[in-house]
């Protein structure tokens, strides 16, 4: 599956005519420059696009319809060189609906001591000119990125891509389409929600098919197609047969590369990007899908189990996020499973009982045949690893009924401190910031779910910011995290955030 697009963003400078024509020929001289020395600075995900200066209501209002109807525009960034009088800028941002950063910087990076003058003065008014602008932005109750710094810092560049990956996942979250096999787990809350709230909040199609609809291509799958997929497995994987017969093994394993082609076909021809399975409705399948559904979250697709369509969104919206990161470490849907509550060793273990993504996984990955109580099949087939170590977030998307809350809690993922060889499944080890206790606690007053989105690659404020650019209430739990603050917190987004 395709997940990285050719996005671009554009940069529009802004400025106006008070100062002369050789101004705004140093204007756009300092512009071109700083797209330039971007777009070779190797750091940005996506290419910056240098857009004439604009200085006039009709320019800029132009530039931004323009920016709305290219598919390829993913974002504009807006500097304000000089001074821009605020007011040529409403109509344009009025109609402007992608994802906006305003970088707050000057083309010089120190102040000419020796030789400024008034001149320099009226030609480098950032200082000045990104106010007004950011005055007009802010009374229109615009959702936008602010920057600081000089455009040729590290920092600084490293923060405007970090947006660019937050504005893809404002734009690709329009596009998300997922696929629920049967539907909740019965008596489940927090995988329920309001799918047609959430199509208007975040522009999600969430449809519900019959299992037998997807298992009926399953069963049209080849045997040849199957053979060579099953070959793949058995070249990449290590075979795990821990007594079983070996034919008897394959051909469990070969069910799974069944299901991967014919789901993976069906998601295809109806333009799906996540799944959702639910172990309680498996219709005329042989097994739950494990490895099959393992294999697509790889490829790209989002996943939620027992119905959790949000998780699967959410899961499909990183992997969108993190497309053609460099030295990506995995994104995947988890679960909360069970508690080590040593002193000082502290942490949650993570899994689930078949879908863990193995983009995740350190090492080596094998495969396993094992006996699975849920679903009432036969035993499915599972890659089973362990997960790297570092630091990460885990988010859960939860409707509270009146509105959504996205928690995003930063993590520290750690090698367990003993093998588990009796664990059939993928896992991850992690202790949650600032501690298991603080962390726990306030995960369980913020509402949030067993399920989560967890990625090593994105941070908590780039999932902050896709949060206030659908207008939802994200709450955060960090270094920083205590109780007493964090329930005066929630109470205060309760006022903030009522309908």
């Amino acid at each position: 599956m395709k997940t990285a697009k050719n996005y671009k963003f554009w940069f529009c400078t802004g400025s106006q005519d008070l100062y002369g024509d050789e101004c705004l020929r140093k204007v756009a001289e300092h512009s071109r420059i700083i797209v330039e020395e971007l777009n070779k600075s190797g750091v940005l995900p996506f290419e910056l696009v240098w857009k004439p200066t604009l200085i006039t209501n009709e320019l800029i209002r132009k530039t931004f319809n323009e920016a709305n109807a290219d598919e390829e525009c993913a974002g504009v960034i807006t500097w304000m060189h000089t001074f821009s009088p605020a007011k040529s800028w409403i109509l344009g941002l009025k109609e402007y609906r992608k994802p906006l950063c305003h970088l707050h910087t000057q083309f010089n990076k120190e102040i000419p001591y020796d030789t400024i003058d008034m001149d320099f003065m009226n030609e480098n008014q950032s200082a000045h000119g990104g106010r007004e602008y950011g005055h007009i932005v802010t009374r229109m109750g615009i959702e936008r990125k602010v920057i600081v710094g000089h455009w040729a810092d590290r920092n600084v560049q490293e923060r405007i891509a970090s947006w660019m990956r937050t504005a893809v996942g404002i734009v690709e979250s329009s596009h998300i389409r997922v696929c629920r096999i049967a539907d909740n787990m019965r008596n489940v809350a927090v995988t329920e929600g309001d799918k047609v709230e959430a199509q208007i909040k975040f522009g999600w199609e969430v449809d519900s098919y019959p299992v037998n609809e997807i298992a009926d291509y399953v069963n049209d799958v080849s045997k040849g197609d199957v053979d060579t997929l099953v070959d793949e497995y058995y070249s990449k994987y290590d075979i795990i047969l821990e007594g079983r017969d070996p034919e008897e093994f394959k051909r469990h394993v070969a069910v799974q590369a069944q299901i991967e082609i014919g789901f993976e076909k069906f998601l295809e021809e109806k333009g799906y990007q996540a799944i959702v399975t639910h172990f309680g409705d498996l219709g005329s399948l042989q097994q739950l899908p494990g490895l099959a559904i393992q294999r697509l979250m790889e490829k790209g697709y989002g996943f939620g189990a027992e119905g959790d369509w949000k998780t699967a969104a959410m899961v499909r919206l990183m992997k969108i996020m993190t497309a053609g990161m460099k030295d990506a470490k995995g994104t995947s849907m988890m679960e909360d499973y069970t508690y080590n509550l040593v002193p000082g060793k502290e942490g949650i273990l993570q899994s689930h009982m078949l879908e863990v993504c193995p983009s995740i996984a350190d090492g080596r990955i094998g495969i396993k045949v094992c006996p699975l109580s849920m679903g009432n099949r036969e035993d499915p087939a599972r890659l089973v690893f362990t997960s790297k170590a570092g630091p990460a977030i885990a988010t859960s998307l939860i409707d509270l009924g009146d509105r959504f809350r996205l928690i995003i809690n930063d993590v520290e993922c750690k090698k367990v401190e003993k093998p588990m060889p009796k664990l059939p499944v993928g896992s991850a080890f992690w202790t949650p910031q600032p501690n298991l206790a603080t962390g726990a606690e306030a995960w369980i007053l913020a509402g949030g779910a067993h399920h989560t989105a967890f990625t090593y690659d994105l941070t908590a404020e780039q999932m902050g910011d896709w949060a206030a650019a659908m207008g939802i209430e994200a709450v955060y739990i960090d270094k920083d995290t205590n109780i007493r603050n964090f329930k005066n917190e929630l109470r205060w987004n309760e006022a903030a955030f009522r309908k």
